[in-house]
């Protein structure tokens, strides 16, 4: 039996709502929430790996009449007027069709790790809303994005063919927090050699029995067993995780990038709000005047 069709324009407006809120009233609105909690998959990866298109060939895939799947996409806002070019939404327009699909851009505003303020209030909107599964693609900043691993289940690193140093990228960690490495537009010559090359130095890392494995999926439009078998992986990855000690620790590192996220935006509104003597004061007292002002703060909410 197909579920009921979403009410586009409730949930519209409730993220719109939840992306522009300061960090206290978003919040509220978290914690209001009630729902199931959707399965997370996030792709992340450099600019150009693909990731926009991956992302959708995957979602429907993984859709299916009897579920609700939600694709949010994040991209780079300016650092100068906050805007964002949306285009994710644009790239994924075949996409449309589906009463049980949804698709929706975020700017990243002022967020410096691939994704978006108050992100931890909107996937919690999608859990409210009764959505199964959540794909997030991020923007793609590359050796900051492991911020992206608490927030999701599954995290799909996207590589392309002609990534370049993969070594470096290894030592920036991005293969090390990725459950599933994939490599993408595997129909270019390059596509093999760098599929060699990653699963080389997997196999020096040091690992424990019962420990995840990431594997290694090349991937390409143009031939849909490859999505089917990344899809399969991300299945596999999900069942381990469900019956392993690390599903709780998720849920730790999840709720502590919500609160550091929080923080961390009321300390900028609190900074921002400071006069020009402010900035003359030695460390030790500006910390102690933002303190101040940030149990004022607590205290109005």
């Amino acid at each position: 039996m197909s579920r009921p069709a979403l009410n586009r324009r409730a949930l519209g407006l409730a993220l719109t709502r939840i992306a522009n809120q300061g960090t206290t009233q978003a919040h509220e609105t978290s914690s209001r929430a009630t729902g199931h909690a959707a399965r997370r998959i996030g792709l992340t990866g450099a600019p150009g790996a693909g990731k926009s298109s991956l992302a959708g060939r995957l979602a429907l895939q993984r859709l299916h009449p009897d579920m609700n799947l939600g694709v949010l996409a994040i991209d780079p806002s300016s650092p100068k007027t906050g805007g964002a070019i949306l285009g994710d939404r644009i790239r994924m327009d075949d996409l449309a069709g589906s009463e049980n699909l949804y698709i929706r851009s975020f700017g990243s505003r002022t967020s410096a790790d691939g994704l978006t303020d108050n992100l931890p209030e909107l996937l919690a909107t999608m859990d409210q809303f009764g959505f199964d599964e959540v794909i997030l693609e991020t923007v793609g900043v590359g050796q900051v994005e492991t911020a992206s691993r608490s927030q999701v289940d599954t995290l799909v690193l996207v590589v392309p063919p002609d990534a370049g140093d993969v070594v470096q990228a290894m030592k920036a960690g991005i293969l090390e927090v990725a459950d599933i490495i994939v490599i993408n537009k595997a129909d270019m010559a390059s596509a093999g050699k760098m599929a060699t090359e990653i699963e080389r130095i997997l196999g020096l890392r040091q690992h424990a029995p019962g420990d995840w494995l990431p594997p290694v999926v090349m991937t390409s439009q143009f031939k849909p067993e490859s999505i089917r078998a990344l899809s399969a992986e991300i299945d596999r990855h999900l069942h381990w995780l469900h019956a392993s000690s690390q599903w709780q620790k998720k849920q730790i590192e999840r709720r502590n990038y919500a609160l550091l996220r929080r923080m961390e935006r009321q300390l900028r509104e609190v900074l921002d709000r400071q006069a020009a003597s402010f900035h003359a004061l030695n460390q030790d007292e500006q910390i102690r005047r933002l303190l101040l002002d940030l149990s004022a703060q607590q205290g109005k909410g």
